[in-house]
């Protein structure tokens, strides 16, 4: 079925390259996500395209295009990070692990190309002359219109071609505010212990593009009903129905859904975490009703945050900031409390992280039902700045290591450090005292203090004055 686009407008490096080949003998589309954005007007970077060239006969049409894999695509590079890929015509193989093909086999058209494709929405293509033309066998295009998401043929054997398009579809449908159509959803309850077969890494991509999507919440309650968050977030399920305390109106489940939502953070690191910030609440939870307790869950929780990285191959870097995120996210609110103790929790938290965990706490209120601040936390806030325009660190001190050995005439060693520490528990309590002329007058005094007299038979003169 063949549909004219007279309104879609394609930049000049695109026609180009239908031009290009249409000029050396080649037929040649446009397919994909390109297709389904442009028809969306959706912003995207990457052009794919299909032929029924080969890939040596692409590269010479263009010589500064690069092939360097198995599936035959040929890239061409455009300017601001954006491409053109063109891979030749394939046709259905079998596949041998539930994700790759176990043979690339070339087609000779492009219904025979389009036909192994995952869903309706990505199985059009566009030809264009003088004028875009859409090729839609699969009726992808009144799937868009309908806002649906629909396996392209038989959705069991689509998805027992490749596992990982169980989580593509709630992706798209988190992208795209889209249902999934039923029959297809239906064959993802069917197969979803499929997705046990498909590498952590894998999971983790699909599921990081969901927690960035503009519908976070509903791409995960997706990954629930639909059994498939049970295969690697047994512990987020969990949650499910567990009841709160008599402050809370909603269950764990529900609770972190609404946050999740509500998280006024872009990174999906962060939206993770605050999607699992009380995940050590169903392992902690004692008694019922009103008085319910959950004491420790954010200890509890971390540990959990901990397993749960190491199964998704997370970075040690992105591993650390989502335990730091769980582990603290239980902070105390107070106008009476000291610049020690916000010193101290910004320590626990790390510079780096505090805007992440006010966004999380931000998250938190709205996920309980309450505002998103009150005039408390905007003075928290405000006081988190101020302090941090104060001695931090022993580094922050108006002197170093250095000048003490030089100053008291000792080695280095385990002293200067004690020394440091002494002084910078001083600037700490008054953070005034950071002056160079000060820190060098309470040498000598600290010294003695800390019996340095007692362990040298020569102190320095200044210590025995």
């Amino acid at each position: 079925m063949r549909k004219s686009l007279p309104t879609i407008t394609l930049p000049p490096e695109i026609k180009k390259v239908f031009q290009i080949f249409t000029k050396a003998g080649w037929e040649i589309y446009l397919v994909g996500g390109a297709v389904r954005d442009l028809l969306l007007k959706r912003p995207f970077n990457d052009w794919d395209f299909t032929t029924n060239a080969p890939p040596e006969e692409i590269q010479k049409l263009f010589p500064q295009s690069f092939y360097h894999n198995k599936f035959g695509t040929v890239t061409i590079p455009l300017e601001k990070e954006r491409k053109i890929e063109i891979t030749p015509f394939r046709q259905e193989a079998a596949y041998q692990d539930y994700r790759h093909p176990s043979q690339i086999r070339w087609g000779k058209t492009l219904e025979e190309d389009l036909q192994r494709r995952d869903f309706t929405i990505n199985a059009m293509a566009l030809a264009y002359q003088k004028q875009p033309r859409l090729i839609d066998p699969h009726h992808g295009q009144n799937d868009l219109q309908k806002k649906l998401i629909r396996a392209v043929g038989n959705p069991t054997k689509r998805f027992r071609e490749d596992a990982l398009r169980m989580m593509r579809a709630i992706r798209f449908s988190s992208q795209l505010g889209f249902l999934i159509e039923p029959r297809t959803f239906a064959a993802i309850q069917k197969n979803a212990a499929l997705i046990s077969k498909i590498s952590a890494e894998r999971i983790r991509d699909e599921l990081w593009k969901i927690l960035a999507s503009p519908y976070p919440a509903e791409g995960i309650n997706f990954l629930r009903t639909s059994g498939l968050l049970h295969y690697f977030l047994p512990e987020l399920e969990a949650t499910y129905g567990v009841a709160q305390a008599k402050h809370h109106i909603y269950d764990v489940w529900t609770h972190s859904l609404k946050a999740l939502a509500s998280c006024p953070s872009q990174d999906p690191l962060v939206r993770f975490a605050t999607l699992i910030h009380d995940i050590g609440k169903p392992p902690t939870a004692r008694g019922q009703g009103p008085e319910r307790t959950f004491y420790n869950h954010e200890v509890v929780g971390a540990k959990i945050a901990r397993e749960i990285s190491q199964r998704l191959r997370l970075s040690k870097k992105e591993s650390e900031r989502l335990w730091r995120l769980v582990r603290w996210h239980q902070f105390t609110v107070d106008e009476h409390q000291t610049d020690k103790a916000l010193r101290r929790f910004i320590r626990h938290v790390g510079k780096e992280n505090l805007s992440d965990m006010l966004a999380l706490r931000t998250a938190d209120r709205i996920g309980s039902g309450s505002r998103p601040t009150s005039w408390r936390f905007e003075l928290f806030k405000k006081r988190l700045a101020e302090v941090q325009k104060q001695p931090f660190t022993i580094k922050d001190l108006k002197i170093n290591g250095h000048e003490i050995m030089k100053k008291l005439q000792i080695p280095s060693g385990p002293l200067v450090g004690k020394i440091l520490q002494a002084l910078f528990q001083e600037v700490e309590e008054n953070p005034k005292l950071n002056r160079k002329s000060y820190l060098q007058k309470r040498l000598p005094i600290i010294y003695h203090q800390l019996g340095a007299s007692a362990k040298s038979s020569k102190p320095p003169k200044e210590a025995r004055q």
